[in-house]
């Protein structure tokens, strides 16, 4: 792991930029806020709206200040040592195919069950692939949780995330939160970093 704590990679630091930019924009000025939420949010396929940019746009589109700050934070937190350990082409590629494998699910789900009105946005599904890569590279490494503040091992901290979203979308609680989306987002970062490792591209 990176010795220097608070330094950041360019991918997770550019990433941060163009997040909080948009950010700006949408939230401060109402055309941009119309635009986006029209054109770069992702919406069903059927949709009049819907376009396949879409499946790279609705990463950078956040619901509020909040939503912006817990996935900015996690990219910030989760993503440094990442791609200090992929390297920064390899790391932006892991990103944008859990992000875009995350709306792949959702966009599942919604056909199975009949939710065509889906307009999805956050980098979410992303920032859990990378949750998921922390805790496969670094499993033992300590995870200081908020609430409850206890520590927790990086391998049980994605477990038991990925229980409570499995079970949140299965019984359709928290509604409005896609919560298959962020599964999405780490199942495809668990294939592709299995895919990486045998081709000897990475080793854990």
């Amino acid at each position: 792991m990176n010795s220097s704590y608070f330094s950041t990679p360019p991918v997770v630091k550019n990433l941060i930029i163009i997040n909080c930019l948009v950010a700006l924009a949408v939230m401060l000025i109402q055309p941009i806020e119309m635009l986006a939420a029209k054109y770069g949010a992702l919406y069903w396929f059927s949709s009049p709206y819907y376009h396949s940019y879409q499946f790279i746009t609705y990463m950078f589109i956040h619901a509020g200040w909040d939503h912006l700050f817990f996935n900015m934070f996690a990219l910030w937190m989760f993503g440094r040592e990442l791609e200090y350990a992929l390297g920064s082409k390899r790391f932006l590629t892991y990103y944008i195919i859990c992000g875009i494998g995350a709306a792949l699910v959702q966009m599942l789900v919604a056909g199975l069950t009949g939710e065509y009105y889906i307009q999805l946005v956050g980098a979410s599904g992303a920032v859990m692939g990378l949750l998921l890569a922390f805790g496969v590279l670094w499993p033992n490494s300590i995870i200081m949780l908020i609430f409850p503040p206890i520590p927790l091992k990086a391998k049980w901290f994605v477990i038991i995330y990925a229980v409570i979203e499995l079970l949140l979308g299965a019984t359709g609680r928290n509604p409005g939160v896609a919560h298959f989306a962020h599964i999405g987002g780490m199942l495809w970062g668990w294939a592709l970093l299995y895919y990486w490792r045998k081709k000897g591209y990475i080793r854990f």
